[in-house]
């Protein structure tokens, strides 16, 4: 397993590499960067967000390793953890986007720095209490702090204080999530140097993480200006979402994909530790194989959808949901006990983490051009609570089973789920199949053809 998951990290890396360089070449420059005042903006963005991404990530491939090392594996404790956790993204997730909003963006930015630095000097033995309180409440407050303030802070900067153009925007950000992917592989790198190849065992992961958050802290309360961005109240942004979701049929039907399939990936990211860790897997190692294929499978869609081949992303979201069909069913036969095939196990984890490659640019391209702009945040506030639900039902059916046994039985029930994903996504294909809104716009001097 250990030299799979290294050989596998290298091709998996190398074929990355070539695909975005040959993108590289392709592209010709766009005014944005040519704009001098735009890119020093945009490095005031960048050197704060990547820090912080680069802390949150640093913590990822070690995070079951640290509850199993201070023995939080006896009677299924840590699925309740995990449980915990989802169940008040469920409570506090409809709620705690809103207030981010009402926060100053500064200060929301910087108390993300402040708290998940606390929560990482705390990574030490504790009671089973402790680490409820701490499953409850961090991952509801850093995720919106994380994903919310530093982007609230952005627009408004970009728009209201520099007055750059808004089509730029989307630039800023298809940069940034290169390079979110680009500092997960090397996170898990560096993870894997801290706790495996030191021997340090894996709170160094999260001990290494308190740096890089107080710069970003420092470098956040010293360099960026402050502003102030009042949204809509928070009882009409979830009415009108509401409203959105049930009188529009597309609408429905995204939201049952995302549902869905983003809950078989919250269980995946559960699973995927304890099913290859006793076979001696590098964790790090193998989290940035996970984020190089999930890079790849980000090369492949833009590739895809490039002029030379024009899929679309509706195309793209089917491929990503058949190819996790395929590989949940890999998982209930390689996962059974007595006939555990580590190797098989890891090549489907890979496929899985390329279908969301796919999947994440394609729904947000969908989601873009079918929920109006106003009803946005209402709208995907409650995707989040079914998606959430899912998680939780999923993980207490493991926690009421045999380890091994419940996850076998786990892969097989994700697997019937994304049965039902798939189902919705012929549903919406037949819905929009004539819907030229949802197309990518065909090159300069090319026809249009209608059907997807």
């Amino acid at each position: 397993m250990l030299v799979t998951a290294y050989l596998a990290f290298a091709l998996l890396l190398a074929a990355c590499l070539g695909l975005e360089l040959s993108g590289c070449r392709a592209k010709p420059l766009s005014r944005a960067a040519c704009n001098p005042s735009f890119l020093r903006f945009q490095l005031d963005f960048y050197q704060v967000y990547f820090l912080a991404l680069a802390a949150d990530w640093l913590q990822a491939p070690y995070l079951y390793k640290l509850y199993q090392h201070y023995h939080f594996l006896e009677g299924h404790r840590l699925s309740i953890l995990y449980v915990c956790g989802l169940a008040s993204t469920v409570l506090f997730g409809l709620v705690a986007p809103p207030c981010v909003d009402w926060m100053r963006q500064k200060e929301g930015c910087v108390l993300f720095s402040l708290t998940y630095s606390l929560c990482c000097m705390t990574s030490s033995p504790k009671t089973t209490s402790y680490y409820l309180w701490d499953r409850a409440l961090g991952g509801p407050l850093h995720s919106p702090l994380l994903f919310s303030a530093f982007e609230s802070w952005y627009i408004h900067e970009h728009v209201a204080r520099h007055d750059f153009p808004p089509e730029w925007i989307p630039a800023t950000f298809a940069r940034a999530a290169f390079w979110n992917h680009a500092l997960a592989i090397a996170a898990g790198v560096a993870a894997e140097v801290v706790a495996s190849w030191l021997g340090l065992g894996p709170v160094a992961p999260f001990v290494a993480a308190i740096p890089l958050l107080a710069l970003a802290g420092i470098l956040a309360l010293c360099n960026w200006g402050e502003n102030y961005d009042r949204q809509r109240a928070f009882l009409r942004t979830c009415g009108g979402g509401l409203r959105c979701l049930l009188s529009d049929r597309r609408v429905l039907l995204l939201g049952t994909i995302q549902a869905l399939f983003e809950s078989v990936v919250f269980i995946f990211i559960f699973l995927w530790t304890p099913v290859l860790d006793p076979h001696g897997a590098p964790l790090g190692i193998v989290f940035s194989s996970f984020m190089s294929a999930s890079l790849l499978g980000s090369s492949l869609y833009r590739i895809a959808t490039s002029k030379r081949y024009h899929l679309q992303p509706m195309h793209l979201l089917s491929l990503a949901v058949l190819i996790v069909v395929f590989s949940l069913f890999m998982l209930t036969f390689s996962t059974s006990p007595g006939q555990e095939s580590p190797v098989e196990s890891f090549v489907a984890f890979l496929l899985i983490e390329l279908a969301c490659g796919l999947y994440f640019p394609s729904m947000s391209f969908l989601r873009r051009k079918v929920i109006p702009e106003m009803e946005q945040a209402g709208v995907l506030n409650w995707f989040r609570v079914p998606l959430h639900l899912l998680a939780c039902l999923g993980l207490l059916v493991l926690h009421d089973s045999d380890r091994k046994t419940g996850t076998r039985n786990m892969f097989s029930i994700c697997s019937a789920v994304m049965v039902m994903a798939l189902l919705a996504v012929v549903g919406l294909f037949t819905v929009v199949r004539h819907d030229a809104e949802l197309r990518v716009p065909p090159p300069a001097g090319e026809p249009y053809a209608p059907e997807l």
